[in-house]
């Protein structure tokens, strides 16, 4: 097996501690770095700062490790992977800032285990600001985040080190990534304003929300990075892509049904936000009348209680939805698996590490 740098995944750990490490010092160096070039605009902007930090810290990586075994299917070397490393950070930036976003748009309390951002912008001001004013700073602040983190994105991307040609390159899927996940996120509000979502519309918002820029478009990025051919970028967007739904689909269930110790986020948020998700897609094609008053009564009720997930919870086993959406999740994860046994990845680590990610994304409780 191939030599590994340190603070690298290898086969057999694609996401370890130390590769999450590196990225993470990588964010935090850059974010050091912006916050002394606007050192000059005074002291108002470190809790901006500090929120920026901490936006960026404690995430699984996986856009990033994707990119990185990306670059190793192209024959990109571990010995040779500094600016590859920095490449992958910029997508955990452009992740950052879509989960700011999110939580403002889903009016979410939290994020791994932590105050959402819009909310600890308003904590910072709740004692000196006017009654609901401080709610509507940290919306306002929250917003401007993401937006600064997004255009950070860019910034380190460029900046990461590797030449003109090669940055063109990556660039056409670094791109992509960020104008499908914008795109994405549209169609998911819109979908929160129907009373009832197709299955096929359901699928559509999973696709560009999250499957492409999870797995489909890092791990183009990273092979761009190492001169891929056609063939293979062909090929590692046919394993992207049913990998990435299915990810998104255990997403969806853990909405529902994970425990918020181990998720970062309350459960049955997805409810209460009226989350159009291919589950609930089949809950509403499967379930009787009592079921859809059930459903009805939970999805967009911002107060919903304990009772009420459960609830559903009975809604989306006993109609056999969320059967029905673990058979999807199996099939798109065999269909990925059959993918990658045919890519044309010569490097034997590469193609184990993106296996072992396979399962990761897949068989989770997070």
């Amino acid at each position: 097996m191939p030599e590994t740098a340190a603070g690298e995944p290898s086969g057999h750990d694609p996401v370890p501690a130390a590769f999450r490490a590196t990225i993470g010092e990588i964010l935090e160096s850059f974010v050091g770095d912006q916050g002394r070039a606007l050192a000059p605009l005074g002291p108002d902007l470190e809790p901006l700062l500090e929120i920026a930090r901490r936006a960026v810290t404690g995430g699984k990586c996986l856009r990033a490790a994707f990119a990185y075994w990306g670059w190793r299917a192209a024959g990109g070397s571990a010995a040779k992977s500094a600016a590859l490393m920095r490449a992958a950070a910029a997508i955990e930036l452009v992740h950052a800032s879509a989960l700011i976003h999110d939580d403002v748009m889903d009016a979410s309390a939290t994020r791994r285990g932590n105050p959402s951002a819009h909310r600890a912008f308003a904590a910072m001001r709740a004692t000196e600001a006017p009654v609901g004013a401080a709610d509507r700073f940290g919306t306002s602040a929250a917003i401007l985040l993401g937006d600064l983190l997004l255009a950070w994105s860019d910034e380190m991307f460029g900046e990461s080190g590797f030449r003109p040609k090669a940055i063109r390159r990556g660039r056409v899927y670094f791109d992509k990534l960020r104008r499908e996940v914008v795109a994405g996120q549209y169609l998911d509000v819109l979908a929160q304003t129907r009373r009832r979502t197709s299955a096929s519309d359901a699928m559509r918002v999973l696709l560009y929300k999250s499957a492409k820029y999870t797995v489909e478009r890092p791990l183009q990025l990273g092979a761009a990075l190492g001169k891929a051919g056609p063939e293979l970028l062909t090929a590692l967007s046919s394993y992207g892509v049913p990998l990435g739904e299915a990810f998104q689909l255990r997403d969806d269930v853990l909405g529902v049904f994970g425990e918020a110790s181990l998720t970062g986020k309350p459960s049955g948020d997805d409810l209460r936000e009226g989350k159009r998700t291919l589950l609930v897609a089949r809950a509403y094609d499967k379930a009787d009348a009592k079921q859809h008053a059930v459903l009805d009564a939970a999805l967009g009720n911002a107060r919903l209680e304990e009772r009420g997930i459960a609830a559903v919870q009975d809604v989306l086993s006993a109609s056999g939805a969320l059967g029905a959406v673990e058979t999807v999740i199996d099939e798109l994860t065999s269909a990925a698996r059959a993918s990658l046994r045919q890519a044309p990845i010569e490097d034997d680590e590469a193609r184990t590490a993106l296996l072992t990610l396979t399962d990761h994304a897949t068989n989770r409780s997070v």
